[in-house]
């Protein structure tokens, strides 16, 4: 049998994000994943195999490379694949775009959790962060709250303006503590190491979403803003031992493990408690995530046909 091959236009076209939240829905509602993480280095340069187990859905292996200096060579930095496997036989059922896959689970994640988690009266959506991730937000934020307004903050404002250029009812703001604090939601994808966002800016009914920290080095918020928070992640295995805007504050006793409310597989227990509560998502992005991506991209491109 032959193996499917799906690029990132031919897939991208059968896709929308409503639908992938209520495939994350419905593949949490299977057995929790088995999860494996392996890296390989070679000076800075690095190999990440993501690896994922539902039984009864499938497994998925997402390999990334990730090599610095090609960018200096107009080359991407990173680059990848991810090979998708039957749960019934083991063979390999296809082949997706990594960058396809990267996209959609990334802001597929925050969404379904904002979804849950902010006030369904949201009209005004803050993006942290102009970057790749910060055009996907909109996308997918744009598609569950359409009758938001949108701002967009960045250190450099210049890219600011030319994000908010890009898409209706979009404006560039320069004071980020004054954005956040006229926001029902704030998403935040930087690449930052040390907290841009301070809880102390936070007001009730808030609900923020944090993307960016993936290292155990990386925070987006302080300690207030987790203490202030009912705090909420995608996935236990994947985030309080591993990324720093837990494994930190975690480690240093100014939370304990209990302070994490639920994560995607506790249904029950994934929501908002009252309009006044702050809700705080941690968005970890964990290979389950890319095989329950992987496999809806699988069966729309099979419906399309």
């Amino acid at each position: 049998m032959s193996v499917v091959q799906i690029s990132f236009e031919e897939g991208q076209a059968n896709l929308d994000w409503l639908g992938l939240c209520r495939a994350f829905d419905q593949g949490h509602q299977l057995p929790r994943a088995e999860i494996s993480d392996t890296f390989l280095y070679r000076g800075g340069d690095t190999l990440l195999n993501r690896s994922a187990w539902i039984d009864g859905l499938g497994l998925a292996v997402k390999c990334a490379t990730v090599f610095p200096d090609n960018p200096k060579n107009n080359r991407p930095m990173i680059n990848g694949g991810v090979s998708l496997f039957s749960d019934e036989t083991g063979a390999l059922a296809a082949l997706v775009d990594f960058h396809l896959v990267t996209k959609w689970k990334t802001a597929g994640d925050s969404l379904c959790a904002a979804l849950k988690l902010a006030r369904p009266e949201s009209k005004r959506i803050l993006i942290v962060g102009a970057g790749t991730v910060g055009h996907s937000l909109r996308a997918a934020y744009g598609a569950g709250f359409p009758d938001a307004e949108f701002l967009i903050w960045n250190r450099t404002a210049t890219t600011a303006e030319a994000f908010a250029a890009k898409y209706p009812n979009t404006r560039a703001v320069q004071d980020l503590p004054s954005a956040v604090a006229m926001a029902d939601i704030i998403t935040s994808a930087t690449m930052s190491t040390i907290p841009v966002l301070s809880g102390d800016w936070f007001q009730p009914g808030q609900h923020i979403d944090l993307i960016g920290a993936y290292r155990p080095d990386m925070r987006e918020v302080d300690d207030q803003a987790l203490l202030r928070s009912s705090v909420f992640v995608d996935s236990y295995a994947t985030t309080l031992d591993h990324i720093g805007e837990l494994k930190i504050p975690l480690a240093d006793g100014v939370i304990t493990p209990e302070h994490v409310r639920a994560d995607y597989y506790q249904p029950n227990d994934f929501k908002r408690g009252t309009d006044d509560e702050i809700t705080l998502f941690k968005n970890g992005g964990g290979a389950h995530l890319d095989l329950m991506t992987a496999d809806y991209i699988l069966q729309q491109w099979k419906a399309a046909q």
